[in-house]
């Protein structure tokens, strides 16, 4: 299995057996989601199928990427037909992996914890078990229905869930610390919110979020977008 990621969600590809292995690029690996997004928002329209051509105009990408990006998973399209929404659909779900439920935990009980223990993360494939923090006036509280729990439950809690991914919302100072334990319980995916390049093994899939970094790129292209009548 080859496991890819991008910032949008977590994802795990696995390739199918019928086709050889070969490495996707991190540019297609982040228009997945996106495919994935707009042919469900098709399929609540009643569109049965689509061009690439029509595809195109909603992506903002030229129908011949958009071909090159599918034909490296199978292609999916008939000559002069298009593409049927719902398979397209299911089988790029198949792709991403979210046609089954990854259970994750949250690691931080602070507002930022707060407002991710509030999103649905579950009409993705997603699914929440649990918030872990170390204050114990939290313990037995619920944030949308998901438990509050101490770290010291941390370890059989993820054995006995089978937890594959965690999202770090912690100090920058305690978050490698974390992540090692994490790493050690046999997690193999972290969603990191801390301004921290964590150290982690090579077969763990980390995806670093730094918000901050992601304010200052939105900045540069304030200041250096001549069609902004900026910079």
């Amino acid at each position: 299995m080859t496991q890819i990621y991008n910032s949008e969600c977590m994802i795990f590809v696995e390739e199918k057996d019928f086709m050889e292995e070969r490495r996707i690029s991190k540019a297609v690996i982040k228009r997945l989601p996106r495919y994935y997004r707009y042919l469900g928002e098709m399929l609540n329209n009643g569109v049965e199928r689509i061009s690439s051509g029509e595809l195109s105009s909603k992506m903002q990408v030229t129908a011949s990427q958009i071909r090159q990006d599918l034909n490296n998973f199978g292609g999916f399209g008939q000559q002069g037909y298009g593409y049927n929404v719902k398979y397209l659909h299911d089988e790029i779900g198949k792709i991403l992996g979210v046609d089954k439920m990854h259970p994750m935990i949250i690691i931080g009980g602070g507002n930022f914890g707060h407002a991710l223990a509030n999103y649905d993360f579950a009409k993705r494939g997603f699914e929440t078990k649990a918030v872990f923090d170390v204050k114990p006036e939290l313990v037995g509280t619920k944030i949308s229905g998901i438990p509050v729990m101490l770290m010291d439950d941390l370890e059989d809690f993820i054995e006995r869930e089978k937890v594959e991914i965690a999202i770090l919302t912690l100090p920058k100072s305690r978050v490698q610390e974390v992540a090692t334990r994490l790493v050690n319980c046999g997690v193999k995916a972290l969603w990191n919110f801390a301004h921290l390049d964590l150290d982690v093994p090579d077969d763990v899939v980390v995806e670093n979020v730094h918000l901050v970094d992601s304010l200052m790129q939105l900045s540069y292209r304030i200041v250096n977008d001549d069609s902004n009548g900026m910079g």
